[in-house]
């Protein structure tokens, strides 16, 4: 009797443990990149999640993204709908982002009182400098004009990408 009422237990704190560990992780990262964008002059992280668990309404993701250009972290505060099953986050429009250096990203789900219901972190790494950008975009408006001021009027053009980044 004693050794049925013992293994009993095992299997429910095993059951338990197994149902606590599946409540913690309602989302995981399924993709996460930088988007750079020729056309427009930009680069971007994007992060991609996928619901692996019920989210309450009224959630929500807060993103903090290191900011390669140094200082404090590029904050994005995103709402979480129930209809959604994926989730893509997308910085703001970064700055000297450096080529096989690590960024760091940390993710926070939080319940509609900020109650935090998950956190994790992942890393970025570019396989290009952002110097192949160009400083300015080379288009503009919705008809994608050429910027005069990247295709200049005597007909040279300036590529030159001007950032000042930190070393």
């Amino acid at each position: 009797m004693r050794k049925h009422l013992i293994a009993t237990a095992a299997a429910a704190g095993l059951l338990l443990s197994a149902c606590q560990r599946q409540a913690e992780n309602l989302v995981e990262v399924t993709g996460h990149l930088f988007v750079f964008n020729y056309r427009v002059a930009s680069a971007t992280y994007l992060l991609t999640l996928k619901k692996t668990g019920p989210i309450p309404d009224g959630s929500a993701i807060i993103a903090e993204f290191e900011n390669p250009e140094g200082g404090a972290p590029l904050v994005l505060n995103q709402k979480i709908y129930p209809m959604d099953d994926k989730i893509a986050l997308q910085s703001e429009n970064l700055h000297c982002v450096r080529k096989d250096r690590p960024y760091t990203v940390n993710v926070r789900l939080v319940d509609k009182d900020g109650k935090v219901l998950q956190q994790l972190t992942t890393q970025f790494r570019s396989d290009l400098d952002q110097t192949v950008l160009p400083s300015k975009p080379l288009v503009l408006g919705a008809g994608y004009e050429k910027n005069p001021e990247v295709f200049k009027p005597d007909g040279s053009v300036d590529f030159s990408n001007t950032d000042k980044c930190p070393a």
